[in-house]
């Protein structure tokens, strides 16, 4: 396998979508950098990866609701990345969090705050150099708050929003911004839940996805991973409200 000397950074290592991403960087010849709050988790799966792939991965301690952390964390990485990869997120509990002040805090934070929060630092850093790739997996739900999975819905739209914005400011300083709304994909996340398959991503196929955008091989800045929800979503945005009241979403 070639070298690239490129790097990769994976927040949410872990996740079935994090862990997928970062394997397919480093079978393409990427150095991956995988964080995560599970240190021991982080390197389970960093010892995997470098098995696989033969890649240099290194290991490092990320909770994306400490963000007093966060220049230490970026301190410690043994390079700045050329790409990073936010693949953090909490699904949560809907019926938990219209309840449960502290639970609908947590799913709004992971999120949409500390992502937020720490891909603006290393947007600073990326617009300095004049160079970088910043993806950020956010989700369907946050396209129409439905009754369903608002409090989740509303943090990913916000995130959505703030890659948009981020994008716009970063157009002429050399730094991609990409947004990806996977869907539903079969993850421990989803676990449980009966998923329509035409409507259902594999971690692998989000994983190629972000790799082909966040590398140029298609200019689109917001990918929906499986092409039919561009059209869903089109078509449940246009919902009168009135309408859209009345139904069970």
């Amino acid at each position: 396998m070639t070298r690239t000397g490129k790097s990769v950074l994976l927040l949410g290592a872990t996740s079935d979508i994090g862990r997928a991403t970062a394997l397919t960087y480093a079978q393409a010849g990427w150095d991956v950098q995988l964080a995560g709050r599970n240190l021991e988790a982080v390197q389970r799966e960093a010892d995997d990866i470098g098995t696989q792939s033969g890649a240099t991965v290194s290991v490092h301690r990320l909770d994306i609701l400490d963000s007093e952390q966060f220049e230490d964390f970026l301190a410690g990485l043994p390079a700045l990345p050329d790409t990073v990869v936010c693949a953090v997120g909490e699904l949560g509990e809907q019926p938990r969090a219209e309840k449960d002040v502290e639970h609908a805090r947590i799913v709004m934070r992971t999120n949409f705050e500390g992502p937020a929060l720490l891909l603006g630092l290393l947007a600073e850093r990326f617009a300095a150099r004049g160079s970088g790739a910043i993806v950020g997996i956010s989700s369907v739900a946050g396209d129409r708050g439905r009754a369903s999975n608002y409090v989740y819905g509303a943090a990913k739209a916000g995130f959505t929003a703030f890659l948009s914005g981020l994008r716009n400011r970063l157009a002429r300083a050399g730094v991609r911004v990409v947004t990806i709304k996977p869907g539903f994909v079969r993850t421990r996340m989803t676990a449980g839940m009966k998923l329509p398959g035409p409507l259902t991503a594999e971690p692998k196929e989000v994983a190629a996805a972000i790799f082909a955008a966040a590398e140029a091989k298609t200019r689109r800045d917001v990918i929906y991973v499986r092409g039919i929800w561009w059209p869903l979503m089109t078509v449940i945005r246009s919902i009168p409200e009135p309408l859209f009241k009345k139904l069970r979403l």
